[in-house]
């Protein structure tokens, strides 16, 4: 036997083996079915099935089994460990009883929407690599960037979430606006106390951690405070400082609650500011009749992060960055690599990779994109309009037990408490928030403001109704009698 012959009898050898890797049909008729089975079992006892459970989080010996070893497993044996391990213990945030955080409930569609693009695995960075999914994600942008009421020229992209859209976001503000390493200690970044906590990790990634940054106080509402910002303004450039990033909430996390974006962009405008908004949470109840007055201004934005995973419902993993000029973000992120030189053949439209950090992405879109075509808007509306009424029956019924509560609701969220007596408060409400979770058919969350212990009601999941705000009510009431 030759070399050549060796060489391909070796080739050979290995190409059996990885051969297992390719599928028949018949191996992936029967994996379709299993997988599909465990998905309509899951989803069938969801408005049975605890929203948390608070024990099982112990190391059990099950979790050898989640380690990585050379023996394969059938499909069978992975889905009851994930079923025991992964889809049990802990918080589940496709239940119909999470009123404890601000992501959504997880579209069905969606999941399928993430099963064909994984299938297909079309490369969505490139336009000359896959037009039809830089189509879709463009269209999705598009579509959004109407939203908020952006005319012509605007961009953004799809990111994994709220905080690396924030990231860009900064990253692009620092660009255009020239903010060199010298400048960075003269230069000024107004937020206000309510402001999520990845706007602080953008700052120090994109190195304006170092800059001077002004915690506006906020009002009674917990929206920031413009005459206090006006203020500090005037002073900061009087001291010869150097303003440059205004930073709004719209939906903060603690609260919900919606700075004066109207006015906020008035005084961006007057200073040169880059206004930016974190709309997270927010964003998408533009498609409410009330959100779209709460909201007026947002179109007078910079640049504005808006979470499908949110107030969409979609699941984790997919957020979303808009800025009025496409051009910011082209001079911001665009670069060259020789080995992309084919790709400049084909560039009808712009590519995700040219408007973000992001050259290897996947198909992200898919599952924004199929439920909106497949459902249209008016159920996402109607889910939103449904979740700002139940809040408000919650704020009005809750007080009726007793209980103190924030002011009204922006959007979805409400912050409450009970007041026992001075020294007993917060054991007292960590007692509630402590026998709520651990029946686990309803769960909340707390929060500290001020350095006050607050329970936090958080209605974001298009399974929820009123029969599980009810409920939660029943509970709260049983928890003070």
């Amino acid at each position: 036997m030759n070399s050549d012959e060796k060489l391909i009898e070796q080739i050979k050898q290995y190409q059996t083996k990885s051969d297992s890797l390719n599928i028949s049909f018949l191996e992936r008729k029967s994996l379709l079915k299993s997988v599909e089975k465990y998905a309509n079992n899951f989803t069938n006892q969801l408005f049975s099935a605890k929203a948390y459970v608070a024990n099982r989080y112990e190391k059990e010996k099950l979790d050898d089994e989640l380690l990585i070893n050379e023996q394969p497993n059938t499909i069978q044996e992975l889905l009851n460990l994930l079923e025991e391990r992964v889809d049990k213990p802990g918080l589940n945030p496709q239940s119909a009883g999470h009123l404890g955080y601000i992501p959504g409930s997880g579209l069905y569609a969606s999941a399928l929407g993430d099963f064909i693009a994984a299938t297909t695995n079309r490369y969505a960075g490139v336009f000359y690599a896959s037009p039809g999914a830089v189509r879709i994600e463009n269209a999705l942008i598009q579509w959004a960037g109407n939203l908020i009421g952006f005319k012509t020229e605007f961009g953004g992209n799809l990111t994994s979430g709220g905080s690396y859209a924030n990231l860009i976001a900064i990253a692009t503000a620092r660009i255009i606006r020239k903010v060199k390493a010298k400048d960075i200690e003269l230069t000024v970044i107004y937020l206000c106390q309510q402001a999520h906590h990845s706007i602080l990790n953008a700052l120090k990634i994109t190195g304006l951690e170092e800059s001077v940054i002004r915690t506006i106080k906020v009002d009674a509402h917990y929206r920031m405070d413009v005459d206090e910002l006006k203020i500090q303004i005037a002073k900061d450039k009087d001291e010869g400082l150097q303003p440059f990033l205004l930073i709004a909430n719209a939906g903060s996390t603690d609260v919900g609650a919606v700075d004066p974006l109207k006015e906020m962009a008035a005084i961006a405008q007057e200073n040169q500011l880059w206004f930016h908004v974190d709309a997270a949470y927010g964003g998408f109840f533009l498609l409410t009749k009330s959100g779209k007055k709460l909201l007026e201004g947002i179109e007078l934005a910079d640049s504005v992060i808006m979470d499908p995973h949110k107030s969409l419902f979609v699941p984790y993993g997919l957020g979303m960055l808009l800025v009025k000029n496409v051009h910011h973000l082209l001079e911001a992120n665009t670069y060259d690599a020789n080995y992309m030189q084919d790709a400049k053949s084909r560039e009808e439209e712009y590519s995700p990779s040219q408007l973000s950090p992001e050259l290897s992405k996947h198909f992200r879109g898919l599952r924004m994109w199929l439920p909106l075509k497949l459902h249209g808007i008016e159920p996402f509306a109607s889910s939103l309009e449904e979740k700002l009424l139940l809040t408000q029956y919650f704020y009005r019924k809750v007080k009726e037990l007793g209980f103190k509560t924030g002011p009204f609701p922006d959007l979805s969220v409400v912050i409450f408490w009970f007041e026992k007596d001075e020294k007993d408060n917060i054991e007292f409400n960590k007692k509630i928030i402590e026998s709520i979770q651990n029946e686990g058919s309803i769960f909340i969350s707390s929060t500290t403001i001020n350095g006050k212990f607050l329970l936090r009601f958080a209605a974001l999941s298009f399974r929820t109704h009123i029969e599980q705000v009810d409920l939660l009510l029943l509970q709260l009431k049983n928890c003070i009698s």
